[in-house]
């Protein structure tokens, strides 16, 4: 570690990162609670939006999200080949925050043109972040984990940050100014990079070493593909062809599960795996299904819970009327309370050698989001009855998610870095971001079918999930006395892994 410290005694820039992912995540999920909102607020009223129903927003919402988890896989491969790290983060910045500018002008064009800018920015700049935080702490420091659990926070702060500038200006003000906010809170995330850029030294400073004459090829057939990709937004801005949102949504999740089973199937028979790390990708290919199916609940957050929340929940606290989308504080605000709870019960049943194997943890993060659904259920009985429930529904709601996602995330992305076959640790942790992706998609598509018939619609599809939870969950516990991950591999942390 660098003998200049002066951030919580880490490295000085660990600072840069830690803002820069601040001002990232206020972006992002300040557009992301007023998203679906803004999709579906009509040309009437006092704070027009635009015209979707509920399940064509929700499908463009679940495509988004699907869409900007995938996009990290190749983020990743040019930062490691072309960019460096360094710059595909500085890079990734400047394309979000042009992209939450372009959704602040008032055309629906030129809102689909935004959200295709923070998908292309976010994936080059998400992954890349994170490792260029492992790279300013040697292998064995001591204090490398510590300085993840810093940068972790960052999130948090930004998620807040973003709900409750975002979410109040758009929802009071105008849904641009919201996503106009996105785009000042990025701007300040690149000026703060490019000002205190210099402090983080060589890390991720450049792509892995290669030929000259193979890097201007791969060079050539990035543009190539950034002409392609700019010729075909063209093309839709100006109206040649028209994409149905449900039609792409779910022929996009058939293309990212099909994509991970062929990669999966590739490891196991043709990657020259000894039995130990297949065993050990067996296991991963179970929770992987886990994760995916745990996000597709997890993301109703800002589908279908952020519309029930709209249409039929009391949001009035002590005389003031809550803005719908700061519902989502929820989260942000239980992780900071909870995350020591879970880290300490963990740790005590670790030493009691009483620890649940890596399959049943996903199975308790299963049962929690399968008791948040039956909860659910009775506050849309409750609302069929008496119009509109109080805000403790969704706040228990939330509080189950979060319990969920503490059993469940920190435990997957270390399990795919400790358990992966060591030569393709990166691509893995690839394939954790393509279980949020489909996660993501899942839950537009299954939060669409839950709204678009209102109230009526709800119960069959959230009772349909509690029982998808209930059944995969089930089969991860039966899994945990079956498959036990190989000890032949010796360990490597999750940061290790993403740089």
């Amino acid at each position: 570690m660098s003998q200049q410290s002066s951030f919580f005694g880490h490295p000085i820039g660990l600072r840069t990162l830690f803002l820069t992912e601040m001002w990232e995540r206020m972006s992002y999920y300040g557009m992301r609670g007023i998203m679906v909102l803004f999709m579906t607020a009509g040309l009437t009223g006092s704070n027009p939006g635009l015209t979707f129903s509920a399940v064509e927003a929700n499908a463009i919402y679940g495509a988004y999200i699907g869409l900007v988890y995938f996009m990290v896989v190749p983020g990743g491969w040019l930062a490691d080949n072309i960019f460096g790290y360094q710059k595909a983060v500085l890079l990734g910045a400047i394309i979000i925050a042009i992209g939450h500018y372009t959704l602040a002008i008032p055309f629906e064009q030129t809102f689909f043109l935004g959200l295709l800018f923070v998908i292309l920015g976010t994936g080059l700049l998400k992954g890349n972040i994170s490792a260029i935080v492992g790279k300013m702490y040697d292998n064995n420091d001591s204090m490398r984990d510590a300085g993840y659990t810093i940068f972790y926070m960052s999130i948090n702060i930004g998620s807040v940050l973003g709900f409750l500038i975002c979410g109040w200006l758009g929802e009071n003000i105008g849904w641009h100014w919201g996503f106009g906010a996105a785009g000042i809170g990025m701007t300040f995330g690149v000026y703060q990079f490019v000002k205190y850029r210099h402090l983080l030294g060589s890390a991720g400073a450049e792509p892995n070493e290669m030929d000259p004459d193979r890097r201007k090829r791969l060079l050539s057939y990035f543009y190539v593909a950034v002409g392609i990709i700019a010729i075909a937004v063209l093309l839709a801005l100006l109206g040649v062809f028209d994409i149905d949102p449900v039609i792409f949504a779910s022929s996009y999740a058939y293309f990212l599960v099909i994509v991970a089973g062929l990669y999966f199937l590739y490891l196991f028979l043709l990657a020259g795996l000894n039995p130990s790390e297949k065993k050990n990708l067996l296991l991963l290919f179970f929770l992987f299904i886990g994760a995916a199916a745990f996000w597709s609940g997890f993301d109703q957050s800002g589908g279908s819970l952020t519309i029930f929340a709209r249409d039929f929940t009391d949001l009035n606290l002590f005389g003031f009327e809550l803005p719908i989308s700061w519902m989502n504080l929820a989260n942000p605000i239980f992780v900071v309370i909870f995350a020591p709870v879970f880290a300490g019960i963990w740790t005590n049943l670790a030493i009691r050698n009483l620890d649940p194997s890596l399959p049943m943890k996903f199975a308790i993060g299963l049962l929690f989001m399968c008791l948040s659904f039956i909860l659910m259920v009775y506050a849309v009985n409750a609302a069929m009855q008496y119009g509109q429930v109080g805000i403790q529904w969704l706040l228990i709601t939330y509080l189950l998610h979060t319990w969920g996602e503490l059993a469940l995330s920190p435990i997957g992305l270390s399990a795919f870095s400790r358990y992966a076959p060591k030569k393709y640790a990166g691509q893995m942790f690839g394939l954790w971001f393509t279980a949020s992706a489909i996660g993501g998609v899942l839950a537009g598509l299954l939060g669409g079918e839950a709204t678009g018939e209102g109230l009526e619609s709800m119960t069959p599809i959230f009772s349909f999930m509690i029982k998808y939870y209930l059944v995969i969950g089930i089969i991860l516990a039966l899994l945990s006395f079956v498959i036990k991950p190989a000890e032949k591999i010796p360990f490597h942390s999750e940061k290790e892994s993403a740089s």
